[in-house]
Order: C-alpha cells, then structure tokens, then sequence
C-alpha cells in the first residue's frame, strides 16, 4: 500500500513577531519543520512525503537542509494563495496508486506517533479520519454587544494530521475554493462525505505565538 503525507508550510511569522517565517524557527537547536517531518519518517519511512512551501522560502529551506544536513527525501511543491490551493498543488504530484494521504500542519511538531498511528486506521476502516480534542474551558459566543453561552460538549478543537482515501481527497479537491475551507476535513465533507474523528494529543499545538515555542521546548 503506498500512502503520502504532505505537509503544509506556509506561514510567514506576523502573529510570532518574526521576520523569520515560524516552520523555520527553532526549537532545541533545529528548525520546527524539520521535528515535524521527522515525526512521519519515524512512523513510517515508505510514507511519501510532499512539502508545500511559498515559492519565496523554498531556496532558504535547501540551505537550512544543508546547514542541518537534513537529507529526508522529499518532493517540494510551491504553495498557493491559501492552504486550499497549496494542497491543491501538492495534490497533483499525487498519482492513483496511492491509497491515502494524509495532510498535516508543518508547525505542528508535538504529535504523537500514536496519533499519526490511530488515524491511518480509522481512515483505513471508515474511510477518512482527523484528531479532536474536547474542549475543557467554558465558551461564549460575542453577539454585537453581548455574549452569550456555547454548549462546549457540542464543540471540538480540530488538529492534524488529517487522512483521506485517495479518491474522497482527490474528488473534494476538485470544487472551487470558499472562505469556510479552513482545513482538508471542511473541503471533504463538503463533497458530500461524514468525517470521523479519533482523540488527539493535546500537546499537538500548532505553533503559532511565541509561547508556543517555549512549550514546545519542554516536549521536545
């Protein structure tokens, strides 16, 4: 069975307070990317694995290879104006005999094996499986100049990876993008497909802050 990962990558630091882009910061003296690639080599070294990147950072992630003598083999694909589109690239260096492939967030380096593991078998079971976390907090909702209750127990937090059958994937990525494409699970039910979903790692933030950063530290 041969199965691919594309990672997407393309974030540009703004909410980090970095001229350096975050997938490219470092957290125990490597880059957040390239602990987050790792993650899937060690879960599984057959996994074809796609990178998306902006087209500008592409040249500065080879001499980060280079410096950190990173040699994962890999194919890097241009991204596009927003992750809709960049998957949609990643997408068609993806052939019909793979079986599934899974999306997941190159600053989200703190998941599990275990979650990567958990979701690939329920995608092989079910067809299509993502990672949830329950909500802990109280939640309101801001209605102009009020606020008002959300029933948290009918709410989820939603991370990656998220994997697909290679035909549901294929198939949703052929309508034209929304704004309410926010991840791959949004554009596949979309197509018409029920998401079934397993309990992530709470650990498995996407790094986006720079607290973030120092969290990541102690797990890593």
């Amino acid at each position: 069975m041969k199965n691919a990962v594309i990672i997407v990558a393309g974030g540009i630091g703004l909410r980090m307070g970095s001229s350096i882009p975050k997938q490219f910061l470092l957290i125990k003296n490597k880059p957040v990317l390239m602990h987050t690639i790792e993650k899937f080599i060690n879960f599984d070294n057959t996994l074809d694995i796609i990178l998306t990147l902006p087209e500008n950072q592409i040249q500065a992630w080879q001499k980060l290879c280079a410096e950190y003598n990173f040699d994962s083999k890999l194919t890097i694909v241009a991204g596009g104006i927003t992750r809709f589109h960049s998957v949609c690239n990643a997408l068609e260096k993806i052939s019909d005999d793979y079986k599934f492939v899974a999306v997941h967030d190159g600053v989200r380096p703190l998941v599990k094996i275990e979650t990567i593991k958990k979701c690939f078998e329920l995608a092989i079971e079910q067809g299509n499986a993502i990672p949830v976390l329950k909500i802990n907090e109280s939640l309101r909702r801001i209605c102009k100049h009020r606020t008002e209750i959300i029933d948290r127990d009918g709410v989820c937090i939603v991370q990656t990876p998220q994997i697909f059958r290679y035909d549901i994937i294929m198939n949703a990525y052929k309508q034209a993008y929304i704004p309410e494409f926010t991840d791959d699970a949004s554009v596949v039910e979309k197509s018409g497909h029920s998401i079934n979903y397993i309990e992530g790692n709470r650990e498995n933030i996407k790094i986006t802050f720079p607290t973030d950063i120092d969290f990541a530290e102690r797990f890593i």
